[in-house]
């Protein structure tokens, strides 16, 4: 079986554009680019469940920033709602 990360559009990005220093001010930007890259990936769902399945404390995967998915909490990946179609 093939690896989604393999298909991520983020493989062509700067990782660092990724893991923005914060979540507000001048780093809303970056984390805005970051999710352009990830609202145009083709593996945006896998990315976005593997992050909250493993607690991903850092960066922008699947589109959101680690206080969104601390926000959501585990169970968006058990119970997919609106975040899932983002």
């Amino acid at each position: 079986m093939e690896n989604w990360r393999e298909r991520g559009a983020c493989r062509f990005e700067d990782p660092e554009l990724f893991f923005p220093l914060g979540e507000s001010g001048p780093s809303m930007r970056q984390i805005e680019q970051a999710r352009a890259v990830c609202h145009r990936c083709p593996v945006l769902r896998e990315c976005r469940a593997w992050a909250l399945r493993n607690s991903e404390y850092d960066g922008v995967w699947g589109g959101m920033t680690a206080g969104e998915r601390r926000a959501a909490g585990l169970s968006a990946v058990s119970e997919p709602g609106p975040l899932w179609g983002r």
